[in-house]
């Protein structure tokens, strides 16, 4: 098989995994960012609670949070620094109480090394 189609076909798995349905984390949630600025990756924790059908649940309405609302949320700790494995670090051996499930913390390591990439060739991150 040429590396084109191995490409294409990587694509396919990749976006097929991304669209499975996830249990979220009772521990809370990450938003990930890049400061091309001060070449810094950060990341925010947020607190959430899951409510009986598996949905984080705004604490104030009891509704589910939508990945589109324009609420600004109020972030729980953020950490930053230059590279994934710092913030890692910090994430999984600091504050070992944020993460509770493994496919979360495998989620997160693909995260902040796609982030640590477009930070050091200066392109645009989006958030998996």
């Amino acid at each position: 098989m040429d590396f084109i189609k191995i490409f294409e076909k990587k694509i396919d798995i990749d976006n097929d995994l991304s669209n499975r349905y996830i249990e979220l984390d009772p521990n809370g949630y990450f938003i990930i960012k890049i400061d091309l600025e001060t070449k810094k990756i950060i990341l925010e924790h947020y607190l959430n609670t899951i409510n009986k059908e598996g949905y984080a649940i705004d604490p104030k309405t009891n509704e589910p949070i939508k990945c589109d609302s324009k609420e600004i949320k109020t972030c729980n700790e953020t950490f930053t620094g230059i590279s994934a494995k710092e913030i890692g670090i910090a994430i999984t051996e600091k504050r070992n109480d944020l993460i509770s499930r493994f496919d979360h913390a495998l989620y997160l390591g693909r995260e902040l090394q796609k982030a640590e990439e477009c930070l050091y060739k200066k392109l645009p991150y989006i958030q998996d």
